[in-house]
């Protein structure tokens, strides 16, 4: 069986275009995003991960970095050229290089740049690098099947819809959540879906 042969999980990658960087999360970088934990503490509406001080987040990007070193994720934190600011986080992760996959996810931001374009840029850096230069043949997203924004902006870059996972992983608040998963494939970014979305920047 084929595998991928470009991506090494000690290599620290960074994408960038005019609009945002995205570079590897370090632990430092809670100094850098523990702000909004303060301000903005419902991002985590739909996490399975409750982040709700400094501590979890410092938790959170700790097991982040702990999942790269053991090659099952890569997590980027997101820098707003516009603004000079970072302003979230995201991640590849459940890759599998056995099998040319990967999952995209546990991606926020500042709610100062919903609806700005931001989401797109970035997500055209990482799939551009996932289908292009890595060579991944499937890229996986999933979501709570209540958080209608995320998928909204999942179905805007392209991603098929491909079932719901019913009852499938517990919340922080005790309750298990229905989750959603959809997916972009190699041959659908290249023929169509890097275009359109090249398109939604300009």
């Amino acid at each position: 069986m084929e595998t991928v042969q470009n991506f090494d999980f000690n290599q620290d990658y960074t994408l960038e275009n005019e609009y945002v960087l995205l570079r590897p999360l370090v632990l430092s970088d809670h100094l850098l995003l523990e702000k909004y934990v303060i301000e903005e503490p419902d991002l985590w509406q739909y996490s399975l991960v409750a982040i709700q001080d400094s501590a979890d987040l410092i938790k959170y990007i700790q097991d982040a970095i702990e999942a790269r070193k053991q090659k099952t994720a890569y997590p980027f934190i997101v820098f707003n050229k516009l603004t000079q600011t970072y302003v979230g986080a995201t991640r590849f992760y459940d890759i599998q290089l056995l099998f040319n996959s990967t999952q995209l996810g546990y991606t926020w931001y500042s709610k100062k740049v919903w609806g700005t374009g931001l989401n797109q840029h970035c997500k055209f850096l990482l799939l551009q690098f996932a289908f292009d230069q890595v060579g991944w043949e499937r890229v996986e997203f999933r979501a709570d099947n209540n958080n209608k924004r995320s998928i909204a902006a999942m179905q805007k870059i392209g991603c098929t819809i491909e079932g719901i996972l019913r009852n499938h992983l517990p919340m922080p608040n005790n309750t298990r959540r229905d989750s959603i998963v959809l997916s972009i494939l190699k041959e659908e970014w290249t023929i169509k879906l890097k275009q359109n979305l090249a398109d939604q920047l300009k």
